[in-house]
């Protein structure tokens, strides 16, 4: 088996994925048709075309955009559907999601449509392709407290859903104290937390999403390099990084795969994971960044069991399953050493 085989049947867990950001232009223009919304694009290519991105900014101007096609709970089902058969392709046995209910209801969209939606599907998903999930609500950071409040309110009555919440859009600009009062209010309701940090912001934003916002784990957090005293203390408390190399490299935080840090982090103790963040926007889903990273550095079998086994220690799961998840990847592991 060589290395490709490897990672293509190695199993993944990702924590790090954007249920809009799965949205493949061909489902855009299916979903634009059956809702009858004007795309300002002619053809799936034209999409395709204008994923050339200079920074987070820009890529997150064209997703908002194409997540207008997102009306009815059906539309909510098939994306998240379609996103669970990318998982069974790649060998995902659990993924926890991210959704953005901001920018649904902004538009008129009820939440209830939003998360039924993406809850029946990964339902399904459980039952019929044996891949289990967790669903995190985010807040968009570009947004005021007082509309991370609203949204904080309308997912109360869904905690049987939604087990975390989370802070992502344009990180420059809007640091984590912004939120740390909805925060607060979050985990007081039971809810765990996870922010986007350390991605195009500074280290600051890393410290202060540990510290005043008491997160269980960093979304991205690859500028964790530039203080070396956080990088041992991230490695000391065993605090996940939910890395996405192909983003990072598709936005320019790093200009090539080469330079990415996440090798460099896993062999100073860090507990990184690799993830897609936003796959149709950029390049690929779980075996594609596994092996977009393996075919930049040089790395060993059990280092990219690692990031799994990283990913099933940091998931939002029940100790008993992640002895199961664990279990399932020590076996391939000894099939593989035995065959």
């Amino acid at each position: 088996m060589n290395q490709t085989q490897f990672i293509q049947q190695l199993p993944k867990v990702e924590l790090h994925l954007h249920i809009e950001g799965s949205l493949e232009p061909e489902m855009m223009f299916s979903l634009a048709q059956r809702n009858n919304i004007q795309l300002p694009f002619a053809t799936p290519e034209e999409v395709k075309t204008a994923y050339e991105f200079t920074n987070l900014q820009s890529f997150l101007d064209i997703y908002y955009q194409g997540a207008n096609v997102l009306v009815n709970e059906q539309d909510f089902y098939d994306l998240t559907w379609a996103y669970m058969l990318h998982c069974q392709q790649d060998n995902v046995i659990h993924t926890e999601i991210f959704f953005d209910p901001q920018t649904h209801t902004a538009r008129g969209i009820e939440f209830a449509t939003v998360v039924n939606g993406i809850d029946r599907a990964l339902q399904d998903a459980e039952q019929q392709l044996g891949i289990t999930s967790r669903l995190i609500m985010c807040f968009l950071r570009h947004l005021d407290e007082e509309s991370a409040f609203t949204t904080l309110a309308q997912a109360l009555p869904y905690k049987d859903k939604i087990i975390g919440i989370g802070l992502d859009s344009s990180e420059l600009g809007h640091p984590p104290e912004k939120f740390l009062r909805v925060f607060a209010k979050a985990r007081e309701e039971g809810f765990l937390t996870v922010a986007h940090a350390g991605e195009e912001g500074p280290v600051s934003n890393i410290y202060d999403s540990l510290e005043l916002l008491n997160v269980s784990r960093v979304d991205h957090g690859v500028r964790c390099s530039d203080d070396a005293v956080l990088v041992s203390e991230l490695a000391e408390i065993s605090m996940p990084l939910t890395v996405c190399p192909l983003s990072n490299t598709k936005l320019k935080v790093f200009e090539k795969m080469e330079q990415h840090n996440i090798v460099e982090l896993l062999r100073q103790g860090v507990k990184v994971t690799i993830n897609s963040d936003d796959p149709a926007y950029f390049g690929g889903y779980m075996t594609d960044n596994f092996l977009a990273v393996a075919n930049s550095h040089a790395l060993t079998e059990a280092e990219l069991a690692q990031f799994t086994q990283n990913a099933i220690e940091a998931s939002f799961i029940s100790q008993q399953e992640k002895q199961v998840l664990s279990a399932k990847l020590a076996a391939f592991m000894q099939q593989k050493a035995t065959s």
